[in-house]
C-alpha cells in the first residue's frame, strides 16, 4: 500500500463500521487512514459517499470527531480494551458528540405526494455535515444492539470491529482468526514443553 492510500478494509461492512475501521493496524503498529483531507475524500468514495462539493479540514475533524465517539461506544459496549483500539475520551463526551450529530438532523413530519405523511430530515444540513450525520444516525443502530450486532477482533495485534453476521462471527477476517488459533495452540505448546 503507497502512503497516503485508505485501505478498503471489508467492503461489505455497514459504513459506521467502515468508518470505526479507519483506525486499523498492521506489523508497524496503529494507523489513521483518515489524515488528510484527501484520504476523507477516498474514504467516502469507497463508501460510496461522494461529495458533491470538495470537502475542507472542518469535515475532516468531524468525520474524525464521530469515529472516535464512535469507537469509544462501541468499546464502552463491549468491554473492549485492547491497545490502540480505544481512543482517549469518554464516554459521556463520545455521547456528546455523536448526539450533536443525530441533534443537527432535526427530524421532522412532511406531507407525502400519496395524501400520507412520512419521516424527513431538516434541509438545513447541507454537504457532508448531512452525511456525517445520517452516519450518526446509522451507528446509532449499530450501537443499539453491539453484543449481537457488532464484534470486537481479538486477532494478534488487530484493532478492529465487525458486524456479526453470521451471528457466530468471531474475527474481522479469516487471517486473524488464523493468527489467534496459532497464538494459542503456541501458548499451550510453549507452557507445556516447560513443564
Amino acid at each position: 500500500m503507497t502512503a497516503g492510500e485508505v485501505p478498503n478494509l471489508y467492503p461489505s461492512e455497514p459504513v459506521p463500521v467502515r468508518l470505526m475501521n479507519t483506525i486499523w493496524a498492521d506489523r508497524d503498529g496503529v494507523h489513521d487512514a483518515l489524515g488528510t483531507v484527501g484520504q476523507l475524500e477516498q474514504w467516502a468514495r469507497q463508501c460510496g459517499l461522494s461529495p458533491a462539493s470538495k470537502l475542507t479540514r472542518d469535515d475532516l475533524d468531524s468525520a474524525r470527531a464521530l469515529r472516535d465517539a464512535v469507537r469509544r461506544l462501541a468499546a464502552s459496549a463491549l468491554d473492549d480494551d485492547r491497545p490502540g483500539a480505544v481512543p482517549d475520551l469518554s464516554t459521556e463526551d463520545a455521547l456528546g458528540v455523536l448526539n450533536g450529530f443525530l441533534g443537527a438532523l432535526s427530524p421532522e413530519l412532511l406531507h407525502d405526494q400519496d395524501g400520507g405523511y412520512r419521516r424527513g430530515w431538516s434541509t438545513e444540513l447541507r454537504g457532508f455535515a448531512r452525511t456525517l450525520s445520517n452516519v450518526a444516525l446509522d451507528a446509532t443502530d449499530v450501537l443499539d444492539e453491539a453484543g449481537r450486532r457488532l464484534g470486537v477482533c481479538h486477532g494478534p495485534g488487530c484493532v478492529l470491529y465487525f458486524a456479526r453476521v453470521p451471528a457466530r462471527r468471531g474475527w474481522c477476517s479469516d487471517a486473524c482468526g488464523n493468527r489467534a488459533r496459532v497464538a494459542r495452540h503456541y501458548q499451550r505448546t510453549k507452557g507445556g514443553a516447560g513443564r
